[in-house]
């Protein structure tokens, strides 16, 4: 009996301990959504985050896949985009078989995670983003990322299944070989904004934008933009530099007659 309850209060203790939000990008089926729940009850993990999953949610199959652990790592919550799923967060990194065309840190399964836990061990809330199992991650939800993780796996055979891949990283926190520098914060010492400021920023600035016909050609506006996002998410912003972005943003638009 004393085991027993030594083990309880373990797991309790565990789950009181910072951890990264595991968010799943539009997964396409259900087992492999239930095979994530269940590595992450593994290690204690219980923030499941699904983005547009493709069947649905609830998901039977997910559940019967799961053996039990959505309970323990739910219930999992759903969000309509990426946006809305990571708005609460001040640091995440996307899981990406390859490097992607930004300037972003770039990071192993072990170094990702100590840096993730050194910002959550001074307050942040941070998460860790994986893609549909066909297409993985666009290049969109990659530019609201602060970087990326890569796991070294073979060039000639990179695609690794959607729960192995959270398996992965689930195990590395778990072990917590805290090695790594920490990712860089905000020039200003103190923690970034999170997402959801973030991300207003984003919009008021492209709306600015849009409107003084900054865009051009109106073809290049997506690319643009994405390159816009990731300088800013770059410059790791807290909450006083956001706030102070978006004041010049609405003086430029008064200035010039605009409405925001």
């Amino acid at each position: 009996m004393l085991v027993c309850d030594i083990k309880e209060d373990a797991t309790v203790q565990d789950k009181q301990k910072p951890q990264p939000a595991m968010v799943l990008v539009q997964p396409q089926m259900g087992e492999n959504i239930g095979a994530a729940a269940r590595v992450m009850a593994n290690f204690s993990l219980d923030d499941l985050r699904l983005v547009a999953p493709r069947d649905g949610w609830p998901n039977p199959k997910a559940q019967a896949m799961s053996a039990g652990a959505l309970h323990e790592t739910g219930p999992a919550r759903v969000f309509p985009d990426v946006a809305a799923a990571i708005a609460d967060c001040t640091l995440v990194f996307a899981v990406s078989a390859r490097v992607r065309d930004m300037e972003k840190d770039v990071f192993g399964p072990t170094d990702g995670c100590a840096a993730l836990r050194a910002h959550a061990d001074q307050g942040g809330k941070v998460a860790v983003l994986f893609g549909a199992e066909s297409s993985g991650l666009n290049n969109e939800d990659v530019a609201l990322c602060d970087g990326l993780i890569t796991y070294p796996v073979a060039p000639s055979f990179s695609s690794l299944n959607l729960a192995q891949a959270v398996a992965v990283l689930a195990y590395e926190w778990g072990t917590d070989r805290s090695v790594a520098l920490p990712v860089k914060e905000s020039r200003a010492g103190g923690l970034a904004a999170c997402k959801a400021d973030q991300i207003g920023l984003f919009t008021h600035l492209e709306t600015e934008l849009d409107q003084a016909g900054f865009f051009f050609p109106p073809e290049k506006k997506p690319m643009m933009m994405r390159n816009i996002r990731n300088a800013l998410t770059k410059a790791r912003l807290t909450e006083q530099e956001v706030r102070t972005f978006r004041g010049i943003v609405r003086a430029l638009a008064k200035g010039r007659g605009g409405q925001s």
